[in-house]
């Protein structure tokens, strides 16, 4: 239930990325075309009514999807949830999906502060992540932040400095960092990551910090 707190879910993973995180476990999904049509993909939903509570959109870039939009709202006609994991880079698409009631949890992916992000995403993405961010804060959809870590990519100093980016921004809501998983095949092809944090290795500013995994 990691996946939709509190919800039993099924995940659509979009294919297709306007980011290219060293750390991201999928990219076999960033770099394929997709195995499935919408229409294919609503059938399976349809045979699970009743079964399951909610939908994750994720990927890959679930907002770069053509018909997103509408393929959200046909989920949603179906009677279920709708969870969007998103790096933020598509604003417009987040606020329309916003503005039709068609996304129930958000999760944030908050790659670092600008001062890293190029190096981090090969993007230059960051002001639309804070588009996305403000919009967030600003509506009553449930959200969180997170961030990935992996001690080659970010130090425990650039975490407490997100922190405080977010408290600034006045974010409320938990914010998670998740370890990088060790052996995981990515893009980047890292090594083992060896700094294991703790809620307490960080200094928070006051922000809710919980540590993932």
């Amino acid at each position: 239930m990691l996946d939709y707190p509190g919800k039993t879910a099924c995940i659509v993973w979009f294919a297709g990325c306007n980011m290219a995180c060293s750390y991201c476990y999928n990219p076999d999904i960033v770099t394929s075309k997709g195995q499935m049509t919408y229409d294919e993909v609503l059938t399976f939903l349809e045979k699970r009514k009743g079964l399951l509570d909610a939908v994750v959109l994720s990927g890959g870039e679930s907002t770069r999807a053509k018909e997103i939009v509408e393929f959200t709202k046909r989920i949603k006609n179906l009677g279920f949830l709708v969870k969007l994991d998103t790096n933020g880079s598509m604003p417009h698409i987040v606020d329309e999906m916003l503005g039709m009631k068609l996304i129930d949890y958000v999760a944030l992916d908050f790659k670092s502060l600008l001062g890293n992000f190029y190096r981090i995403t090969k993007s230059k993405l960051f002001s639309r992540f804070e588009i996305v961010l403000k919009r967030l804060i600003e509506s009553d959809v449930a959200f969180e932040v997170r961030t990935t870590f992996h001690d080659s990519v970010l130090c425990v100093s650039d975490l407490e400095e997100m922190c405080k980016y977010l408290v600034g921004k006045k974010y409320q809501g938990n914010y998670y960092i998740q370890h990088y998983f060790n052996g995981s095949k990515t893009i980047g092809s890292l090594n083992d990551s060896h700094v294991r944090l703790e809620d307490k290795s960080i200094e928070s500013f006051g922000l809710k910090v919980e540590i993932r995994n």
